[in-house]
């Protein structure tokens, strides 16, 4: 095995939660797909989710199908490649192949971009276990009327990841569309070695067998129950730390790619962040200094040797460290006696996002200036807590995403506590989870992008910008019902706004 785990603290609250793991024979039982490690209430869910643990085999599948898909499109001339999904369809590929165009956003103008782009040498992965998330769908239907009107089929254009006997299933058996099946049972923030990992990657140019098998490398040795197993040491070390220290700083070297923090992000938070309770993960920016809040462990992350530094160190090849991530996470859950199959809390925001959409929005009675917003955020946070910015704004404006750095680090910097940013609707199906379901002490910043030109959304009367306010809208007035504070600024000039609130310091 050739996963190497340092700094870890041995104290006693870790050394009684690895002793749990071991006496329960959690490791080996995970492998043997015992959906009853999590409790009575979780098992129906956990017996049609563990698939993921016994992933080579219908890898393989996958891997021979999806070589026959690229080959027919290179001989068509196709060699351009968007992938339309969220969450867990979206942050494997997006993590794996940084070449690959990944719209999961319903900004307009990220939309149009994809729209606008050389057709004639464009497919799209359309990916969704359940068939029906609205933005995925959505832009799947903005994308066949694009190919129609530049004459091209879109059901030639257009491949489905989806479950078997989802709706997505059924519109590719009725239109003709390519259709690559998932494994149904594993979810989809445990998906990356199934089809939602496999198909966009390597339809982008990944090398998804090498992936595969340095996760196969460490299999064995992640499903034996002993104290030096590398997810139980992990999971043990951050679930130790609860409540008081329930935020994970990640820090990614050179040798890891950017998004892969964003990766983890997902699938810790979404399946941790729940009954008041979680270990919250958060994905530093390059060049990043980590808060050093006592509710805070930096965890530092690399492909290949580390140098001794602070926190917790794990040096494995990314396949080996995606396997990790998903055992450890799978014990965090039965370790903090959660399910960490289910993402109730996310159904909440999309059941408030189709209420909000249509409705006109409340009308602003007040904007505060930049120093105001940093003013009430200073008064909100608390020292035991955290901050969510929460940008809704077009994710590829490199320029704005320089600011969010900045305004992130600036707020470490002056209020002493770990600062989140997620993109919006993007973080809606990943941390969006713990921010409602985890423990009340999380403070928001919504910044919101108002005035981009509509793009339509063909077949319904309101477009993605309407949407995309809806959405923001939406998780607002969860969180706030919750009991979460949140401040919502709207800005046409998001660059402008940030630069003030930067300066606002």
């Amino acid at each position: 095995m050739t996963i190497n785990l340092t700094g870890v603290s041995r104290d006693a609250a870790f050394a009684r939660s690895l002793d749990s793991l071991l006496e329960a024979r959690f490791a080996s039982r995970l492998f043997a797909q015992d959906a009853t490690l999590w409790g009575e209430a979780a098992a129906a869910e956990a017996a049609s989710r563990l698939g993921w643990t016994d992933f080579a085999d219908n890898a393989a599948e996958v891997v021979e199908q999806t070589r026959s898909i690229a080959e027919a499109f290179a001989a068509d001339g196709v060699d351009n490649f968007v992938l339309c999904g969220m969450g867990g369809s979206s942050l494997a590929p997006l993590m794996i192949t940084p070449d690959l165009t990944v719209l999961d956003s319903t900004h307009p103008d990220a939309v149009r971009r994809a729209l606008e782009s050389d057709l004639s040498r464009t497919a799209v992965i359309v990916s969704s276990k359940s068939g029906g998330t609205v933005e995925t769908v959505s832009q799947m239907h903005a994308f066949e009327a694009a190919f129609a009107g530049a004459g091209i089929d879109p059901h030639s254009r257009i491949v489905i990841v989806t479950d078997p006997g989802s709706a997505l299933a059924a519109d590719a058996a009725e239109t003709g569309k390519r259709v690559v099946f998932a494994d149904p049972n594993v979810g989809g923030r445990f998906s990356v070695f199934t089809a939602f990992g496999i198909v966009p990657s390597m339809l982008a140019g990944a090398d998804m067998s090498r992936l595969v098998g340095d996760a196969l490398q460490v299999r064995d040795a992640l499903s034996v129950d002993d104290a030096d197993n590398p997810a139980l040491v992990l999971a043990a070390a951050l679930a130790s730390g609860l409540p008081q220290r329930f935020v994970a700083e990640l820090q990614s070297d050179a040798s890891l790619p950017d998004e892969f923090g964003l990766w983890i992000e997902q699938l810790v938070a979404e399946s941790t962040g729940k009954q008041s309770t979680g270990v919250f993960p958060i994905a530093l920016p390059t060049g990043a200094t980590p808060s050093g809040a006592p509710t805070a462990t930096l965890v530092r992350l690399s492909a290949g040797e580390q140098s001794d530094g602070p926190g917790i160190g794990i040096a494995a090849p990314l396949g080996q460290q995606l396997l990790l991530w998903q055992v450890a996470t799978a014990a965090m859950g039965f370790l903090l006696a959660v399910d960490p199959f289910n993402q109730p809390d996310v159904e909440s925001a999309k059941i408030a996002t189709r209420e909000s959409l249509g409705e006109p929005p409340e009308p602003t009675t007040e904007v505060p200036s930049p120093a105001e917003t940093r003013a009430r955020l200073r008064a909100l946070v608390r020292r035991d807590g955290y901050v969510g910015i929460q940008a809704y704004v077009d994710p590829s404006d490199a320029h704005v995403a320089e600011l969010l750095g900045r305004l992130r680090q600036s707020l470490v910097n002056e209020l002493g506590v770990p600062v989140a940013l997620g993109y919006g609707p993007r973080y809606l199906h990943s941390t969006g989870q713990f921010h409602k379901g985890g423990p009340s002490c999380g403070t928001f910043l919504q910044i919101i992008e108002t005035g981009a030109r509509e793009v339509a959304i063909p077949g319904e009367e309101t477009g993605f910008g309407a949407l995309f306010g809806a959405q923001a809208r939406g998780d607002a007035s969860v969180l706030r019902a919750r009991g979460r504070a949140v401040l919502s600024v709207e800005t046409s000039d998001p660059a402008m706004l940030l630069r003030e609130l930067i300066a606002a310091n």
